[in-house]
């Protein structure tokens, strides 16, 4: 007579859970000004607004935003996700950067984009691009659940917050009254896109020329030459320059072995 040993499932991971409530979470804190609570976030940014604040059709990439991030908190309950390895290395530092978006908003929507703003922004970056290291040295071969659930929102994020943390640089100094002379704040600002560029740049050489990352930036600058290059020639100069910089990284990416890192499936 043979008997059978039941094996114990594994345990749950609670990372799948912080990850979908942090999601949940910078939704909910960006509807706040909906329920009559603060003032929304648009408002907030137009009354700092500098040279390279993007156009206010830039910020609609929220929505893709948000929903990929859903997407990938909602894929931690399926098979493909709550099985794949990438999925578990991801879970903590996406919650973080989730949980700092909610930050953010709540503080911005109730405060201003002072330096605590600056402070969350950067502790949100800081997050994800612990998230898109492990994106661009992880070996094995990508799922179509990977690929579209965990790489794609989670590296336009980190692109968004890579420009976003600059311009939010720029608008805090502002806030407290920092404002270079008219003659000069067009240079000042060029100087900071360009090494925003720079910034992007060296991501995409050292993440294989991550293809989201890069679109993003793209869709950041160019919102930015629609706005703060219409004003002043040096900032549509700069863009033009931290464009070409991007395009360079993604070179440079794909010849370190990015051609195969992003192109490599599995089923």
């Amino acid at each position: 007579m043979t008997q059978t040993i039941a094996t114990p499932a594994p345990a749950a991971d609670p990372a799948r859970i912080v990850v979908l409530l942090c999601a949940l979470a910078q939704i909910g804190a960006a509807l706040l000004p909906v329920m009559g609570i603060g003032t929304p976030v648009g408002d907030r940014s137009d009354a700092v607004q500098t040279l390279i604040t993007p156009a206010g059709w830039a910020f609609s990439i929220w929505g893709a935003l948000y929903l990929g991030s859903l997407v990938f908190a909602l894929l931690q309950f399926t098979a493909s996700g709550r099985d794949s390895a990438l999925f578990a290395a991801l879970r903590w530092p996406a919650a973080g950067a989730f949980l700092g978006n909610a930050l953010w908003a709540t503080w911005v929507q109730l405060g201003d984009i002072d330096a605590v703003s600056t402070l969350i922004i950067f502790g949100s970056l800081v997050s994800i691009l612990i998230a898109y290291r492990r994106i661009a040295a992880w070996t094995a071969p990508f799922s179509a659940a990977e690929r579209w659930g965990a790489i794609l929102p989670l590296s336009a994020l980190a692109s968004w917050l890579t420009a976003a943390s600059i311009v939010n640089v720029a608008a805090t100094l502002r806030y407290y009254g920092v404002d270079a002379a008219p003659d000069v704040a067009p240079l000042i600002s060029a100087a900071i896109i360009v090494v925003g560029g720079l910034i992007a740049a060296t991501a995409l050489a050292r993440g294989k020329g991550n293809p989201p990352f890069a679109l993003v930036f793209l869709w950041a600058l160019a919102a930015i030459f629609a706005a703060g290059g219409q004003e002043a020639a040096a900032v549509a100069v700069a863009a033009a320059i931290a464009a070409i910089l991007v395009l360079i990284g993604i070179s440079l990416g794909w010849r370190d072995g990015g051609a195969h890192h992003w192109s490599g499936s599995r089923s």
